[in-house]
């Protein structure tokens, strides 16, 4: 891990918890942003942020943020974002042309351009499908769901072992990973068929499910989060251990792949590099979990941050630290293809000023489909 420098970035007005907490990057964080081209979001659920880190036309580091109630899972397109939220799902769209820039430096500005409204029901990873849809873990329903223009959401499936459809949080369903532009495995801290069972298993019985024929792949982890689908091996984070790992999917066998120090939730990749979030464990609902014990082993203590870790190796190789207030992270995305993203909040000034409109006419009377 290289040595820390003081943030230098470019930051929106901080205020709420943000205000009390210090961003802290690793020496060589920018020049691996240069490197591979690309941006970073990452959420706070806790502080309610929707952070986008990127590289400045300067060569310093850019953390834009912007406040989002509850803000959970986030999906990142070219020019689209999904973020979850307390009772929403955000679309955010960028409102940009390649050849533009924002205050002269943005390569990106996603603007919330709709709000489905679901309903408090936990909603914690989402993604996009080959359709086109936007596809999420609805926690507290314990099913993966769809968007309804009707309803608060469409149910697509739900755990063998669940028996209905009920707000009780059953087994905590937390996790999604694609494969081919389609759900292919979700993870769960329990089998638990009971309101809130899963917090009595917290320890152990963590499964991934391979979810086009509902077998259980692994049964043997510890809160497990944020399952992936790259270069065509199954990830996820072992978050009760603290563990980045790799499942073989026949065996259900895993391998640790590097010790995160920090409570994981979120993973995302960029080639061989794993991005990872961590958060401080959460006082009285996850202590006494092997993570505990692990740190002490290593004379350490828990982090809230973004890591960055060579998979071939190991090694964290970069870092986003957060220091104060703001404790615990959700979700990290990475942006391809975009340098310097920066957004407009729900609650910002700027939301009520913001024109932009399509250049051409449309018909007063489209034409039928063919």
């Amino acid at each position: 891990m290289e040595e820390k420098q003081s943030n230098t970035a470019h930051a929106a007005p901080y205020d709420g918890a943000a205000q009390d907490t210090r961003i802290e990057l690793s020496r060589g964080f920018a020049r691996w942003l240069g490197q591979h081209k690309c941006s970073i979001a990452f959420t706070s659920y806790q502080s309610g942020r929707l952070f986008l880190i990127g590289l400045l036309p300067d060569g310093k580091v850019s953390l834009h943020q912007q406040a989002f109630q509850r803000a959970m899972g986030v999906h990142a397109g070219r020019d689209r974002l999904y973020l979850g939220g307390l009772y929403q799902i955000w679309r955010l769209e960028n409102t940009l042309n390649a050849n533009e820039r924002a205050n002269k430096a943005f390569d990106a500005l996603y603007v919330p351009r709709n709000a489905q409204t679901t309903g408090d029901i936990d909603v914690h990873e989402l993604a996009v499908d080959q359709k086109g849809r936007c596809i999420f873990v609805n926690t507290k329903f314990s099913c993966l769901a769809t968007l309804s223009p009707r309803f608060g959401f469409r149910p697509l499936w739900k755990p063998k072992f669940i028996s209905q459809l009920a707000p009780e949080d059953r087994c905590h369903l937390n996790g999604m990973a694609m494969e081919d532009g389609y759900p292919r495995y979700v993870t769960a801290v329990s089998q638990s068929d009971i309101v809130s069972g899963w917090r009595e298993r917290r320890h152990e019985g963590g499964v991934i499910i391979d979810i086009e024929n509902d077998r259980v792949v692994t049964d043997q982890l510890s809160m497990p989060h944020s399952p992936r689908v790259h270069n065509g091996k199954l990830w996820a984070l072992d978050s009760g251990r603290g563990y980045l790992i790799q499942v073989d999917r026949e065996t259900g066998e895993k391998t640790d792949i590097a010790f995160c120090p920090g409570f994981l939730r979120g993973l995302s990749f960029v080639g061989h590099h794993a991005l990872v979030t961590v958060s401080k464990p959460r006082k009285g609902n996850f202590d006494g979990l092997a993570l505990d014990d692990e740190l002490k082993s290593r004379d350490g203590e828990p982090w809230c941050g973004v890591l960055i870790v060579d998979t071939r190796t190991g090694s964290i190789v970069e870092f986003i630290k957060l220091v104060g207030v703001i404790e615990e992270l959700f979700d990290v995305a990475v942006i391809a293809g975009k340098t310097c993203p920066m957004a407009v909040g729900t609650q910002s000034s700027e939301i009520q000023s913001l024109y932009s409109f399509e250049q051409e006419f449309g018909a007063l009377r489209p034409a039928d489909p063919d």
